[in-house]
């Protein structure tokens, strides 16, 4: 009688047993890396979607650079007569159809982004055609048409709904961007996760076949490398999509510190070459006998001063977008102790609290300031020297007062003699503010207040 062959180890119950765990380990790893690999596709669906975003909201901040422009080359044009201004309208009004069909094909996917865009495209048309009737206006000759067109409330309101859709479409990307940025880092983290996980049931199962089936130790040693074969493959794709968003970050900061450097630079340059005409407004009016051309000349000389000092803040600001307001109205008040009376001298105290706002809100509110000490000194005073208070203070709610006041002969004394030119910037400039320059008569003396706005921190 033969000898009883012993039973296969693979037909013993534990040999079963290790037989079940490899086969779930090995279904395991293969659903693994199945999910890794769709969470993997998903995460770059993903970053797709992100990089889609960011061009929406690139798309919207040229936009609303663009309405900015335009709205600054109008006024620039209109205060100065200098058709160089038109220029950065012209540009403006150029790029925005193209920014708009762009826009238009980014949201082709989401009916109410769309329906904004075209909402936008309209606003645009009407705002532009208001801006170039009113500039065609006031080549025209007809000052007093083009004023009404500036003063009138439909282009604010066009401005306004332009700026509220623009803000509409970036809270909605801002809103996707933060949902897919979130649904990318999850999927990281649950490709991570069912990493950690197969590699725990695989390596469990490789100790138990270990212990009980030496005569498998080959091939699931076998295994384990081919496993960390897939891992490392696994580590070198997330290195090299870590190693390119590093890239990109780094790319991006290079752009914006030398999109910053340039703008300093222009600022810079701005500055110089207004402080150039300024020295050569002044030297012509030493060469003028005309009292009244003197003033006049000193009058514009002030009122480029005003924006001079604004680019000179920004070429050493830190915050090439912020002027701070009380640095900026000590060095336009310093610059015109020089160009005043020299009785004139010491005779400006100025007050000013730590406020800071943007370019536009800075010019306007520095020609305001200059109109005003130049009008205190010719027509309070009338060239005789005379104290001239200049306070700048946070009024709450937002908002800031501009306060200048003198002691000369006040509202009594008649009216101030001149071209009228200095009340139509004021107006105009105050408008720019959204606010007005309002008189009161003191018992000695005049007042004139200015309240505006700040800007949102």
């Amino acid at each position: 009688m033969a000898a009883a062959r012993p039973d296969s180890p693979l037909r013993t119950p534990l040999g079963v047993t290790v037989l079940v765990l490899l086969a779930i380990a090995f279904a395991s790893l293969l659903v693994i890396n199945y999910t890794a690999y769709r969470l993997i596709g998903q995460t770059a669906e993903m970053n797709t979607q992100v990089d889609h975003t960011y061009k929406v909201k690139g798309a919207v901040s040229e936009l609303l650079a663009n309405g900015i422009d335009a709205e600054a080359g109008q006024r620039g044009f209109l205060l100065t007569g200098h058709v160089a201004y038109l220029s950065i309208k012209d540009q403006a009004e150029a790029r925005t159809p193209g920014l708009l069909d762009q826009l238009d094909e980014l949201t082709s996917d989401t009916p109410q982004q769309n329906a904004r865009v075209d909402e936008l495209r309209l606003l645009f048309k009407r705002r532009f055609a208001i801006i170039n009737e009113t500039i065609e206006q006031y080549r025209a000759g007809r000052l007093d048409r083009a004023r009404e067109l500036l003063e009138e409330g439909e282009g604010r309101q066009l401005s306004t709904r332009i700026r509220t859709i623009l803000r509409e479409l970036d809270t909605v990307e801002s809103r996707l961007l933060q949902q897919r940025t979130g649904a990318s880092d999850e999927g990281g983290k649950r490709a991570s996760a069912i990493t950690l996980i197969g590699g725990a049931l695989i390596l469990v199962a490789a100790v138990i076949s270990l212990i009980l089936i030496s005569r498998y130790l080959a091939e699931i040693q076998a295994s384990r490398r081919e496993l960390d074969r897939v891992n490392r493959g696994l580590e070198q794709t997330v290195l090299e999509r870590t190693e390119d968003l590093l890239r990109a970050n780094d790319e991006l900061a290079t752009a914006k510190d030398r999109a910053e450097a340039l703008l300093r630079e222009v600022n810079h340059r701005v500055g110089n070459s207004l402080q150039l005409v300024s020295s050569m407004i002044s030297l012509q009016s030493k060469a003028l006998t005309d009292k009244s051309a003197r003033e006049a000349l000193r009058a514009a000389q002030a009122r480029i001063e005003a924006v001079a000092q604004v680019h000179r803040r920004l070429y050493t600001s830190v915050h090439v977008g912020q002027v701070a307001l009380d640095d900026y109205l000590t060095g336009l008040v310093d610059e015109l102790r020089q160009s005043l009376p020299a009785g004139f001298h010491d005779m400006i105290d100025l007050k000013a609290d730590p406020l800071e706002a943007d370019t536009d809100r800075a010019v306007s509110l520095g020609v305001v300031a200059a109109e005003l000490i130049t009008n205190a000194v010719k027509y309070a005073y009338r060239g005789k020297p005379g104290p001239i208070r200049v306070r700048l203070l946070e009024d709450g709610e937002g908002h800031a007062l501009l306060m200048v006041e003198d002691e000369g002969v006040g509202m009594d004394g008649g009216p101030a003699k001149g071209t009228g030119l200095g009340a139509k910037i004021l107006k105009a400039m105050a408008t720019s503010l959204q606010s007005k320059v309002e008189f009161e008569p003191r018992k000695k003396g005049v007042r004139a207040l200015l309240r505006f706005e700040l800007p949102e921190n």
